[in-house]
């Protein structure tokens, strides 16, 4: 009887040349690698690309402020049942408001990480 299922193959990692490329592996051969992997972070996203380390921007303070506001104007519709035109000029006076104190709270505290990482680098 022929077989229905399809065997499982390993991802070929190597060149056309027979090389192998073992600094690419995501995944340790060995238990001194895994320790060494989780010293040095290395577990998917680099520590440059990490969330806290960028600094805020306008453009995010705005996605978060629309989102907020929308979920704003939502509530007064459903819960309090606000007529549509009041909910949308109290949202736009949310949206307003928010935009610049998400921002200026992001960088607040993005200041304060930074700093905490420079003592941090100081010390150590």
């Amino acid at each position: 009887m022929a077989q229905t299922k399809k065997k499982r193959t390993r991802k070929k990692r190597g060149t056309q040349a027979g090389n192998v490329d073992t600094s690419r592996r995501s995944r340790p051969r060995s238990r001194a690698e895994a320790k060494n992997q989780a010293r040095s972070g290395g577990g998917g996203r680099s520590r440059s690309m990490q969330k806290g380390d960028n600094p805020p921007t306008w453009r995010g303070a705005a996605f978060r402020g629309l989102i907020a506001s929308g979920i704003f104007v939502l509530l007064l519709l459903l819960l309090f049942g606000r007529p549509l035109t009041s909910s949308l000029i109290i949202g736009l006076v949310m949206l307003v408001f928010y935009i610049p104190a998400g921002f200026y709270m992001d960088l607040y505290l993005w200041r304060r990480r930074e700093r905490q990482r420079i003592r941090a680098k100081s010390k150590g």
